[in-house]
């Protein structure tokens, strides 16, 4: 579908923005912060269900319901906030990403023109798996939530580069 919609040197621009991606260690990377930020989660969900249940349930010895019911709502809420943390670093890897690719091609302007030809682009006209990846923007309080940011502003990065 890309091959279709987009010029050779666009296709280039998103080739090499892949590789950015790849040389960056992008997904090691992301990897390793989402199992970080998992681990901080179910210790402060734990932290929290001991001190709900000691202090408001007054459970004397183990465990009662109360630490159990207060672990999976943190968890729960302590997820969600962890999602934005690692999506808010998925965001900034793809303007390294796309600096990469400007780097790579040695301008800025081929990726300009591919992420104004995605932006551009009607959902139906794009491969499903790329209308599904996140790559369309979000508003609003799902933008937290999002792993690309706006088109738009990764546009206006690349051409702060030039």
């Amino acid at each position: 579908g890309l091959l279709q919609s987009m010029t050779r040197e666009e296709v280039e621009a998103v080739l090499g923005h892949e590789i950015g991606h790849v040389a960056n260690g992008d997904m090691v990377t992301l990897t390793l912060i989402q199992g970080v930020i998992n681990t901080f989660v179910v210790f402060f969900a734990r932290v929290v269900g001991y001190f709900v249940d000691k202090m408001v349930f007054r459970t004397e010895r183990g465990f009662g319901m109360g630490y159990y019911i207060t672990v999976m709502a943190s968890e729960v809420v302590f997820g969600i906030l962890a999602s934005m943390i690692v999506m808010w670093f998925s965001r900034r890897r793809e303007f390294r990403a796309d600096a990469a690719s400007a780097s790579l091609l040695g301008s800025p302007r081929p990726m300009m023109n591919a992420l104004a030809r995605l932006g551009g682009l009607e959902a139906g006209e794009l491969p499903r798996s790329i209308a599904t990846s996140g790559i369309n923007s979000k508003s609003g309080m799902m933008a937290l939530f999002s792993s690309h940011p706006p088109i738009e502003e990764r546009i206006r990065a690349l051409q702060a580069r030039s």
